[in-house]
């Protein structure tokens, strides 16, 4: 309970990242030019799949939302600090902060869900290619496309209530350049042992759960693809899932070092370090890589350019 000296705090200050007033020229730039990279790479992407016809596949329909998804999770960040970059620190209000996180943390879940199901789909078109188009119809992608985002956005409002029902009292600093978990426990004066137990199942239940299906569902392609007899099937089996398998590992990768590996044996300039790439490089990748190792998607910006 707060006290009669303590206020709950209509403010929280983001003190961003610290000691960059040397480089802060040079740090707010690549900021800027990032997120206007990350914008275009996505919008890029969803632009092609919407307008070509040779996109039109469960596939692609799944990687529209995931760009979708990332433009959505980025935004909700990287404009407030860059702002709070320029700024040497800024303000958001209380409950801002909490929505941040929810909208971060929510959009983030969805990510989770968007490639399990686009693992499932290559599972399916590697593994038992004469039921792909049977099973993989429109009305199912449709459904799992619903699925994934549903239960990343209602799913973390068990949480958001828990944190929302937590007092606030006195402390209103964050040493951080986005609301993030940890330092919104910070933040509040009570005992927060309770909501980081449902934190820890839902990440298990939205988390892990899905990353460990990716992960059998890749050793059943893997040990298919293997049997191919002919090295062109291989390849080109190979290739239909090469970029979404890089997108997992530098998805999850980033995610199981910044919150499974507890955040008190790290420094506070670590943990920035590992939230910027998370939320920032993460997204940057993914245009890169699909434009990169997917030669239908090559071919049609190439047809584009050539026209």
């Amino acid at each position: 309970m707060c006290t009669d000296n303590q206020t709950l705090p209509t403010e929280v200050m983001l003190l961003g990242f610290g000691q960059l007033q040397q480089v802060k020229p040079i740090v707010l730039l690549i900021c800027i030019l990032t997120y206007l990279t990350i914008l275009a790479g996505n919008f890029l992407i969803i632009g092609l799949i919407v307008t070509s016809p040779r996109l039109r596949s469960p596939m692609y329909l799944f990687l529209c939302n995931l760009s979708f998804c990332e433009v959505f999770f980025t935004s909700n960040i990287m404009p407030n600090m860059i702002y709070v970059l320029w700024s040497d620190g800024g303000t958001i209000s209380l409950y801002g902060c909490i929505a941040q996180f929810y909208i971060y943390s929510s959009s983030g879940s969805a990510e989770c869900l968007l490639l399990t199901v686009m693992a499932l789909d290559r599972y399916l078109a590697i593994c038992n290619p004469l039921r792909y188009s049977s099973i993989m119809n429109v009305k199912t992608c449709s459904q799992l496309v619903v699925w994934a985002w549903l239960s990343g956005f209602i799913g973390m409002c068990i949480i958001i209530t828990a944190i929302s029902n937590l007092q606030f009292c006195g402390q209103r600093i964050v040493d951080h350049f986005f609301c993030d978990l940890e330092p919104i426990f910070h933040l509040s004066s009570s005992d927060t042992s309770l909501v980081e137990m449902e934190v820890l199942m839902y990440a298990m239940v939205m988390g892990f759960l899905p990353f460990l299906l990716i992960i059998l569902s890749y050793v059943v392609i893997g040990s298919t693809i293997i049997r191919i007899p002919s090295e062109t099937g291989r390849q080109k089996a190979f290739s239909t899932c090469s970029s979404h398998l890089a997108s997992v590992c530098t998805y999850f990768g980033t995610i199981l070092i910044l919150y499974l590996v507890p955040s008190h044996q790290r420094s506070v300039d670590v943990n920035k370090l590992l939230s910027l790439f998370y939320t920032v490089l993460t997204p940057l990748f993914n245009p890169i890589i699909y434009s990169l190792r997917n030669q239908e998607i090559q071919a049609c910006l190439l047809r584009r350019h050539v026209k």
